[in-house]
């Protein structure tokens, strides 16, 4: 499972160096897409595969499913790491995710997540007054992540 958070910085070529401890689990081949809330989502192969699998189940007919598949796949990319543990953002990605310098790599379960420093710290700050209210609907009978 990838868990934790550690902060990178972006070289001027556009690369940032993956923490050792998840390049120690990690492949050298890789999946870069666009996330929710204005981050990266990088997923190895197995795992992205596993993702869209359940997104087939959708019905295509419905514009929302049409829209949320274009939005993961268009933009999803194949990317390697290179012998010193980077990986080459591409530009449009960059936009996108508004990447400045500073990088936040945080793991989530199954895939990384790349964040702005700033545009992170904004995004916590705004959820943390929250994290009891939405704790209390997360646990309902019946519910669970990811399954």
């Amino acid at each position: 499972m990838l868990m934790g958070l550690y902060e990178h910085h972006l070289d001027d070529k556009g690369r940032v160096i993956i923490p050792s401890k998840y390049r120690e689990i990690l492949p050298d081949k890789l999946i870069l897409t666009k996330g929710i809330d204005e981050c990266l989502y990088l997923y190895q192969e197995k795992d992205f595969k596993y993702f869209i699998d359940k997104l087939t189940y959708l019905l295509f007919t419905k514009q929302d499913v049409r829209f949320f598949l274009r939005f993961f796949l268009s933009s999803a990319t194949t990317i390697e790491l290179d012998k010193q543990g980077r990986i080459l953002i591409p530009s449009f990605l960059k936009t996108y995710a508004k990447l400045g310098d500073d990088i936040m790599i945080l793991g989530v379960m199954d895939h990384l997540e790349l964040w702005d420093k700033t545009l992170w710290e904004d995004s916590i700050k705004k959820q943390e007054g929250k994290i009891l209210e939405i704790s209390e609907h997360l646990f309902d009978e019946g519910e669970s992540y990811g399954k």
